[in-house]
């Protein structure tokens, strides 16, 4: 599979993008486009504007699926990791989940089948590439993981994602670290711990207050799921040194200590 050639799609339909959702529903089940496409836009999926499609004309003089392409190539053979269909789009101009602190320059949501990444403004190539090594070793865990997707909870999600950022570090660079992974001090993430996190680890993802903690809306303080997690698996990596294939296949708890 690997990356699909989506600039051909958006060549001819960029604004019908609910129509281009039709041509990969097959990997929802048959659900409808419009629900498809409501869905990835909350992760940063294009509009059809102006803006987004200087996205996509920057994406194309960039060679942006060339490069996507190489580093599924490089990561699926380093990593032995599953051989799925990535699809490429441009970012929302108000994009959903966001890597960077205040400009959203790229942002992405995976699945154990499918991986889709929306690129906006980027100008170092070392960033698309570590969008791809966080969405990728998500795809990887989960395919290492024996739990389905709906049972995975609020610990599971806390420690994927700072498995995935910690790959960053690790095959990118410190400097291709999301800021949300440094912002909060060690202080505030043991007061938001004890007063948040530690009594909800257990609700699983249909449950509200799993995605409000991860990302950090109703009150909860911006992507502290994120940043505790990252922070939670740097210290257990500073004690206990772990290969990228034991990060696949490791238990959440053996990670975190929740007691």
């Amino acid at each position: 599979m690997g990356v699909i050639r989506t600039d051909e799609w958006l060549e001819t339909d960029f604004s019908q993008p609910i129509e281009m959702c039709s041509k990969f529903k097959h990997l929802f089940g048959n659900d409808d486009s419009r629900n498809i496409y409501q869905y990835l836009s909350g992760f940063g999926m294009y509009r059809p504007n102006r803006q987004s499609y200087f996205f996509y004309e920057e994406m194309k003089n960039q060679n942006i699926w060339d490069k996507v392409a190489k580093y599924f190539h490089f990561y699926r053979k380093k990593w032995g990791g599953p051989n799925i269909p990535v699809y490429l789009f441009p970012l929302s101009s108000v994009g959903g989940f966001r890597r960077r602190e205040e400009v959203a320059v790229k942002s992405g949501v995976s699945f154990k089948d499918k991986m889709f990444l929306f690129i906006g403004p980027v100008n170092d190539e070392k960033e698309i590439e570590a969008l791809f090594v966080h969405e990728y070793h998500h795809v990887c865990r989960m395919n290492r993981q024996d739990k389905s997707l709906k049972d995975y909870t609020l610990l599971d999600s806390i420690v994927m994602e700072g498995l995935a950022e910690n790959a960053v570090k690790e095959f990118c660079g410190e400097q291709y670290v999301a800021k949300w992974s440094t912002h909060y001090s060690a202080e505030d993430l043991e007061k938001n711990w004890t007063r948040h996190i530690k009594e909800n680890l257990q609700c699983k993802k249909h449950n509200k207050i799993h995605d409000e903690i991860l990302f950090g809306h109703k009150g909860y303080p911006p992507m502290i799921g994120y940043a505790l997690g990252y922070e939670r698996v740097s210290q257990y990596r500073k004690k206990h040194k772990i290969s990228i294939e034991e990060s696949f296949r490791i238990p959440a708890e053996k990670l975190i200590n929740i007691e």
